[in-house]
């Protein structure tokens, strides 16, 4: 940046006003004071982006927020789960959306015990998890689809784009395999409460029983 540009944004600096054709120790003088205007005007820059970046974590740390009520939608209605009292398709969307952030992570750590520190027997394990995880959380979103499409009557590609944002945002938050396991605690009652109630809508069996056997 020009000396120029750098005194007009530090401000009225004394002695800088038209001293720039003066002599060589006046010179020396202004290049340093200029030389701090630059370090003050970078210090608060750096100090601004650290407050931006922060507040952007906060943000993304934020419990995800109901989404707006819709009189039809159904309701969860299980005393004790955490979904309970919210619309089956915001909940079935942010299973699925920890479950998908869990095949990704288990995914990460498969590929660090092949190759960045070699495991077979971890490979093998969270291969096997991200596999499972993967098609949990297909089962959670086609429900969350199809509780869209019956209680709201959206077309299919409008409710694939509702319920992504919302298993978006959930699985964003959780960013380790401990964190996003322990999200997933209420899903399994969740989903085999949909297949009991709805079984046309939560209609995979095998991972209503897969679900029941591991309790996540």
């Amino acid at each position: 940046m020009a000396l120029a540009n750098v005194i007009s944004r530090a401000g009225a600096i004394p002695h800088l006003e038209v001293r720039l054709q003066g002599h060589g120790a006046k010179m020396k003088t202004i290049s340093k004071v200029g030389a701090l205007a630059l370090a003050a005007l970078v210090v608060v820059a750096s100090a601004a982006d650290a407050q931006r970046s922060h507040r952007r974590e906060r943000e993304r740390e934020r419990p995800a927020q109901p989404a707006p009520p819709d009189r039809r939608d159904r309701l969860v209605s299980i005393a004790g789960n955490p979904f309970n009292g919210r619309p089956y398709w915001q909940a079935m969307a942010q299973c699925g959306g920890i479950y998908f952030k869990l095949n990704s992570l288990y995914s990460t750590a498969a590929i660090q015990a092949k190759v960045v520190k070699p495991d077979p027997t971890a490979n093998a394990l969270f291969s096997k998890k991200s596999d499972a995880a993967r098609r949990t959380a297909t089962s959670f979103f086609e429900a969350a689809e199809r509780f869209l499409v019956v209680d709201r009557g959206l077309a299919r590609e409008d409710a694939i784009m509702t319920y992504d944002a919302r298993a978006s945002e959930e699985g964003e938050r959780h960013k380790t395999i401990d964190a996003a396991e322990q999200a997933t605690k209420g899903c399994p009652s969740l989903y085999q409460a949909c297949r009991a109630a709805e079984p046309k809508i939560c209609n995979d069996p095998a991972l209503s029983a897969a679900l029941s056997q591991t309790g996540s």
